[in-house]
């Protein structure tokens, strides 16, 4: 199976989706680039074999600090196409401030540096040329709350193809999102009503359509279901079982049953003692689900999803 290898630059940027960044004063929107996001997913169901799997991120000494004090330190981990992976462990630890690191939406945080590198399909994402706009439409993210803009159904998740220039069968384009989103069933009749209006769980799932619109690479979700009823929460993991033969998905989340529900390996971070009394996140263990939840190698992993701490 062949994967493209996708350049991400100054020139080609588009603009973002993602509600924290889409706004840039004075940056007028680009036409949609030629690069076909298609020729990145697994689309069939056939099996993939571990070793055949394209890694889509390659993280190496990851550090990322907020006004100089470490928020994650030193984390190595690589994160494969077509598999859905979890990121648990207890709060403070630098789980969210980890995935944003992958569409450097941190970049938006006043006094946010990082160290070490973060390759995308083997780019590195903080080289000279690389134009974060252009790394957050490929890489998109669902917050840890339902987000709709204040717009109709239809118009958020129009939203990001016009502004992108992608406005071919636009009609078409948001409903392919909605049914990818399960949700084209249950707003079909009411496109032009407000978004507003939907119950939680069809908010969040409206978000992951709005993300789905632009053709994205890979969706982070920063604790997608922690406001939702069991129901919402259940209907956004099946949605996460079906998309991740055509996305690659990141997930934070403190509910470990969910995470050995939905993810096929599972980074378990937790926290260090730093030599200024601070404490920041490291990764301990990352590895299989089946194997993060019934054989762990680290005690510090076991003592976590065991419950006698977190």
């Amino acid at each position: 199976m062949q994967y493209a290898n996708p350049t991400v630059t100054q020139d080609e940027a588009p603009e973002p989706t993602n509600e924290a960044a889409a706004a840039r004063p004075g940056h007028e929107p680009h036409a949609a680039t030629s690069f076909d996001p298609s020729t990145l997913h697994a689309v069939d169901d056939t099996p993939i074999a571990e070793d055949e799997r394209t890694t889509v991120f390659e993280i190496r000494g990851l550090t990322a600090r907020y006004s100089g004090a470490p928020a994650i330190r030193d984390v190595t981990m690589d994160i494969h196409s077509g598999r859905v992976t979890a990121v648990i462990g207890p709060s403070g630890c630098g789980k969210s401030t980890f995935i944003r690191c992958l569409n450097r939406m941190n970049d938006l945080i006043p006094g946010f540096t990082t160290e070490g590198k973060i390759l995308y399909h083997g780019q590195d994402l903080h080289a000279s040329g690389v134009d974060p706009v252009a790394v957050r439409r490929r890489i998109g993210m669902v917050f840890q709350r339902p987000n709709p803009f204040p717009k109709s159904i239809y118009e958020n998740v129009a939203f990001g193809p016009r502004v992108l220039g992608m406005r071919r069968d636009l009609d078409g384009r948001v409903e392919h999102a909605l049914r990818r989103a399960a949700l084209w069933d249950e707003v079909k009749k009411r496109l032009r009503s407000s978004a507003l209006e939907l119950s939680g769980g069809q908010q969040q799932r409206l978000c992951i359509a709005r993300a789905i619109a632009v053709e994205p690479d890979v969706i982070l979700l920063d604790e997608p279901a922690s406001a939702l009823d069991p129901i919402a929460t259940a209907s956004i993991e099946d949605l996460m079982h079906e998309l991740k033969r055509e996305y690659t998905f990141v997930i934070v989340t403190h509910n470990m049953q969910q995470a050995a529900r939905v993810a096929d390996r599972t980074a378990f971070f937790s926290l260090s003692g730093e030599e200024d009394g601070g404490r920041s996140g490291v990764l301990v263990e990352y590895d299989a689900t089946e194997k993060i939840f019934t054989n762990p190698s680290d005690k510090r992993t076991e003592d976590y999803v065991t419950g006698r701490f977190g």
